[in-house]
């Protein structure tokens, strides 16, 4: 038996945290470089305000309805989801963190006799009790009902904020009211095809025969359909599998016109890609570094192009590779160009002592790791920062977020302030 818990509009919801004052008022927030709105409130939602629409479209209205604009606090959403998982991973055997709003319990443990929409009413108490947060929460013998589950819960207000799936008549209810594309896994390209077959609904998808689902289809879409029939078959992931690339990339508030400035660009997304890469406990083979023009500028020659280099010796040290993505950079640039975007991404990646050493090149000697993890711990302790120089070269063009809240709850400068 799985709970799928997500935090509801989690975004607009911490940033309505520490501000009382927003309370009922529609909140929006922000993509990176204040472009697009990639949340929204509940009250937001009410007015029609639309996912990925760009900002200045929507402008009007946001004046006219009094919306509070946000841009992306990604350290403060970061933070009160670890507060959400802390708290739900004392309220179940084990937990599977699917996003940074989402997760999924395992409840095999609790006692058969135990009310499980009881169990979720009290979820969603200590959730909010401890963080602030309201949540949804969908229970059912599969993590593909528990989606569909969860979803209904958000959708229906007679719910309560809690769906318990575990009766099959009531299963079969629900899958006659979900369109196929509420289907956790089943995209719109694929939505496209089974509606051409007929198949519109998820009872109509869990009705579907096995052998002929696999023959048109995938063995992926089998278990899909095993799954809408309450026969689990993904297991609960408590360790994510390592990522097999590291990709840094962004968007640049002004375009570079001049090689330092995309210098500094290309050694910051190195090294934040590389902090990941130590994360991960990973070493990368592979270096690549890509850099583009606006594809829609008409009056602009589009130029996009990208670089790969293969180092000797897998490495995790910024410094070794920060300078081969230097060395990249030099090869692509071309001058007289309007840069809007650029990145970097490290392959091919290994767990140390896993890969045949090369012959000529020696493996990082035992100073340069313990210096990369004293750059870390320095970097992740919320006293200072170390940086290469390259990345200091130039910073107008760093992300743009004008409408940035504070961060409440990992700055001892910016804590909240209760005035009597």
């Amino acid at each position: 038996m799985f709970a799928l818990v997500d935090c509801n509009n989690f975004y607009a919801s911490c940033e309505r945290l520490f501000r009382p004052d927003l309370a009922g008022r529609p909140i929006v927030v922000l993509s990176n470089n204040d472009g697009c709105i990639v949340a929204r409130s509940a009250e937001a939602k009410r007015l029609g305000i639309k996912m990925a629409v760009p900002l200045y479209q929507v402008k009007e209205q946001i004046d006219r309805e009094n919306i509070a604009v946000f841009s992306s606090n990604y350290a403060l959403y970061g933070d009160i989801s670890a507060r959400v998982m802390t708290v739900l991973e004392q309220q179940a055997p084990a937990i599977e963190v699917y996003s940074i709003d989402e997760a999924f319990l395992d409840l095999s443990g609790l006692d058969p006799h135990f009310s499980l929409a009881e169990y979720g009413q009290q979820l969603k108490q200590r959730v909010y009790q401890h963080t602030g947060i309201h949540v949804s929460v969908g229970i059912a013998p599969t993590k593909t009902l528990a989606k569909l589950a969860n979803h209904a819960a958000k959708q229906y207000a007679a719910t309560a904020g809690v769906v318990d799936l575990t009766d099959p008549l009531r299963q079969r209810r629900l899958l006659a009211l979900m369109p196929i594309q509420e289907v956790w896994g089943v995209g719109r390209r694929l939505t496209r095809r089974l509606e051409e077959q007929g198949i519109r609904s998820a009872q109509a998808l869990a009705d579907c025969d096995l052998a002929w689902i696999r023959s048109h289809y995938s063995i992926t879409l089998e278990r899909t359909v095993r799954e809408l029939n309450g026969q689990p078959c993904m297991a609960l992931e408590e360790c994510p599998p390592p990522r097999q690339q590291i990709l840094c990339s962004r968007s640049f508030a002004q375009r570079i016109t001049a090689l330092p400035s995309m210098r500094s660009a290309i050694a910051q997304y190195c090294c934040r890609a590389a902090e990941k890469l130590r994360q991960q406990s990973a070493l990368a083979r592979v270096v690549t570094v890509f850099i583009r023009t606006n594809p829609h500028a008409s009056q602009e020659v589009f130029y996009s192009n990208s670089a790969s280099r293969m180092l000797h010796v897998p490495s995790d040290d910024s410094r070794q590779l920060n300078a081969v993505a230097q060395t990249l950079l030099q090869a692509l640039w071309k001058p007289n160009c309007r840069y809007m975007k650029a990145g970097i991404m490290l392959s091919d990646l290994y767990s140390p002592g896993h890969f045949q050493p090369s012959l000529f090149e020696a493996s990082a000697s035992p100073a340069a790791t313990r210096l990369m993890q004293a750059v870390d711990q320095i970097n992740q302790s919320g006293r200072g920062q170390v940086r290469f120089a390259s990345e200091m070269l130039t910073t107008g063009w760093q992300m743009q977020r004008n409408r940035l809240s504070p961060a409440y709850t990992t700055r001892w400068d910016q804590l909240p302030i209760v005035k009597a």
